[in-house]
């Protein structure tokens, strides 16, 4: 699995992907594919969209997940790691340089800005409950099953409610949408994965997704609980990017961590630096109030709700093939998905909404927002910067 002479290639190319990638997991993968697939020629388009589709199947970060294949394939897991630490490392230095400002910064302007990042995610959040909708959702047993998991969502709070409607998605797949037909896809290129390390993968991630909570709950440790929400976010979120959001809010602003006002400033800034949302999980372990704090707690942090993903795709990279093409299996997959745009509307609700809007200057911002998104195509760092000046013009009116 070692070809070291390909790693500096990998962590070149893709720190270069990790400083320019903007506009969140989708356009990212466009990034992927004009770079790495048309330009650099490492697969074809066949195994890239294949790669892509297992990836958006599987919970954790969909871009990052596929990143760290192709660094596997190319260069064995030293090019995984260079891989996922070039695209990752600029976006989470970014947003620990930002939870640092954010703490030293004080007074009516630094209150505007933080103001202006909580609505703008509004917006934001709002543009990719729509966007998903009309990809995850587009007909009547989907979207059923899309209202069944907001519900759900909404009136069991936290894990419960996002577990729950997962499972309505299993099992509204599997009862309405077998008979839906998809293609078979071409086998995809051998990535060098032993079984039976693909196997030790995935008993790792079970072990650490029903393990770290009965031990946080055995030693009282704070830190095993930290290590804990952050490892359960990444490993139960489906869809990647914003769909974290619920996952996250559960793990570190219910328990107190957190406060639900430096949670949307940092959800707000994650919006304007390149690279995966996900590191958007660095600013909260190192605002977080359990665990190290600091550049400690967001390297924990970081680690932590990435390695699910990692783990998972590489104990099923072996495998696939021989499910993927499986009528239950489909069918599981996209009610699912119709689950997850469920999720994801009852986070734009509460936490989202209810915090940032609290009168029509805030409303009249966010809709400014979602229109300069949706309407006017401005990318989402714009979006953040118009957000922000906003914000400072709200907090001296």
């Amino acid at each position: 699995m070692q070809r070291p002479g390909r790693v500096r290639e990998v962590f070149l190319a893709f720190l270069r992907l990790g400083v320019t990638s903007f506009g969140g997991p989708v356009a990212h993968l466009g990034y992927f594919r004009d770079d790495l697939v048309v330009r650099r020629k490492w697969m074809d388009d066949r195994a890239y969209a294949d790669l892509v589709a297992l990836c958006q199947f599987l919970p954790g970060p969909a871009s990052s997940q596929v990143g760290f294949a192709m660094g596997l394939q190319r260069a064995g897991i030293l090019g995984a790691l260079a891989a996922f630490l070039a695209f990752t490392l600029p976006s989470a230095v970014l947003m620990v340089a930002f939870a640092g400002g954010a703490a030293l910064l004080g007074g009516p302007v630094a209150a505007g800005v933080i103001s202006g990042l909580q609505i703008v995610a509004v917006a934001i959040v709002a543009q990719a409950v729509g966007g998903m909708a009309r990809t995850l959702a587009p007909d009547g047993p989907r979207a059923g099953i899309a209202v069944i998991g907001l519900a759900l969502a909404l009136l069991l709070p936290g894990a419960p409610g996002q577990l729950g409607a997962l499972a309505v998605g299993v099992v509204g797949g599997l009862a309405l949408l077998r008979r839906a037909s998809e293609a078979s896809s071409p086998a995809m290129p051998a990535f060098g994965v032993p079984r039976p390390v693909a196997v030790v993968c995935l008993v790792l991630f079970a072990v650490g997704l029903v393990g770290l909570p009965v031990l946080a709950g055995a030693t009282g440790s704070g830190t095993v609980a930290f290590v804990d929400a952050f490892f359960r976010a990444g490993a139960l979120v489906f869809g990647g990017g914003h769909v974290v959001l619920p996952l996250l809010q559960a793990g570190v602003v219910e328990p107190g961590w957190v406060s639900p006002e430096a949670f949307l400033a940092g959800y707000g800034a994650a919006q304007a630096v390149p690279g995966p949302l996900f590191t958007f999980s660095a600013y909260l372990g190192a605002v977080s109030l359990a665990g190290p704090g600091g550049v400690a707690g967001a390297a924990i942090a970081l680690a932590a709700i990435f390695l699910p993903g990692f783990l998972l795709l590489t104990g099923v990279l072996p495998f696939w093939d021989a499910v993927r093409d499986r009528p239950r299996v489909r069918a599981a997959m996209r009610g699912t998905g119709a689950a997850v745009v469920g999720i994801l509307g009852a986070a734009l609700y509460a936490p989202v909404f209810t915090t940032a809007v609290t009168g029509p200057g805030s409303l009249l911002l966010a809709v400014v927002g979602f229109v300069l998104l949706t309407a006017f195509r401005m990318p989402a760092w714009a979006v953040v910067l118009v957000g922000a000046a906003g914000g400072v013009v709200l907090a001296f009116t």
